[in-house]
């Protein structure tokens, strides 16, 4: 028996989070048995979490979209007992049961060794939102970026976070958009130059096209404010574009920027990406991420924590990464 947060659903519709026991016969089929260490909190887990059970498909479910820990056993030649493993993507945590376990059982083409540089505590703190910030970066380095500031938005958030502290040690000048002006000494800690506020991007304007301002950009937010940012990109920059926060809806014609200035609109997801990418982007976080900056942005939690923080991170009310020690 092992603890693991479980969320049930009653005859009535309703669902319920709480941390109980459960076997390892419960576990799904996979090829790989993994004692897990360390998971976050993310957007996705809090809709698993809630009361509507936003993502999950069946019932009972152990939510918890990514997870680091220790091989406990393989039926797999890549990986042996002992071996540092992380997981992100998959639908995790959302089709079939997650991190939120002392234990997970999946296939081995899920799991990506540890890199050299990183430990499991080290690597969560990282997490799915660090691996898609550093996707992003990657995507916007193979474009090239522009001289001039880089624009990160929703950069308080967990994405917006790592992609600051990443474009920062890589030389860039980051302009980090936030809609909190108390965010603004924690996102300069990250290596931020300026800090833009969010009415500045969300202000409705007619114009087709504004005085180019930005080398690259990293967008966390869509909606509103990624129409009015691709207005102000510079002649052939590129925008990795990762969440849809504030909507899918983008105002704007397609002439201007994406003809007239040649904008490349990157679409980033994680969760579909090939296994050789995935671990080039895991070696480039241990080399590129300062862990001194990524300290900064840590939450600690435990599994009794989470269905509290499900419901925080869904008002956004959570700054940073969520730590959580599936162990404690």
């Amino acid at each position: 028996m092992f603890k693991a947060l479980l969320v049930e659903k009653n005859d009535e519709g309703k669902t319920s989070a709480s941390v109980t026991e459960v076997s390892e016969d419960q576990l799904p089929e996979g090829d790989v048995t993994v004692a897990v260490e360390y998971s976050t909190v993310n957007y996705k887990d809090g809709l698993c979490i809630g009361p509507g059970g936003g993502l999950v498909r069946s019932y009972p479910h152990v939510p918890g979209i990514d997870f680091a820990g220790t091989v406990e056993s393989s039926d797999d030649d890549r990986y042996k007992p002992g071996d540092k493993v992380v997981l992100t993507g998959w639908r995790v945590g959302e089709n079939r049961w997650g991190g939120y376990a002392e234990k997970a059982r999946v296939k081995a083409d899920m799991l990506v060794p540890l890199p050299d540089g990183l430990d499991t505590r080290q690597a969560m703190a990282v997490g799915t939102a660090g691996l898609t910030a550093m996707l992003a970066v990657m995507a916007l380095e193979d474009q090239g970026i522009k001289d001039g500031p880089v624009l990160v938005t929703g950069a308080a958030g967990g994405v917006g976070s790592v992609a600051t502290a990443i474009l920062a040690r890589l030389g860039h000048e980051v302009a980090a958009v936030t809609g909190r002006p108390d965010q603004a000494d924690y996102l300069k800690g990250l290596g931020a130059a300026q800090i833009v506020a969010r009415e500045d991007l969300t202000e409705v304007t007619k114009k087709p096209l504004e005085a180019e301002q930005w080398g690259g950009c990293v967008d966390a937010v869509a909606g509103a404010m990624l129409g009015r940012v691709l207005k102000q990109m510079q002649y052939g920059s590129s925008v990795a574009a990762i969440g849809l926060a504030g909507g899918a809806a983008i105002e704007g014609a397609l002439i201007t920027p994406f003809i007239l200035r040649g904008v490349n609109l990157l679409g980033i997801d994680s969760v579909m990406q090939p296994y050789d990418n995935r671990v080039r982007a895991w070696k480039r976080i241990a080399r590129d991420l300062p862990m001194d900056k990524l300290e900064a942005m840590v939450q600690p939690a435990t599994l009794a924590d989470l269905p509290g923080l499900g419901r925080d991170i869904l008002k956004g009310q959570v700054k940073g990464r969520v730590v959580v020690d599936v162990k404690a």
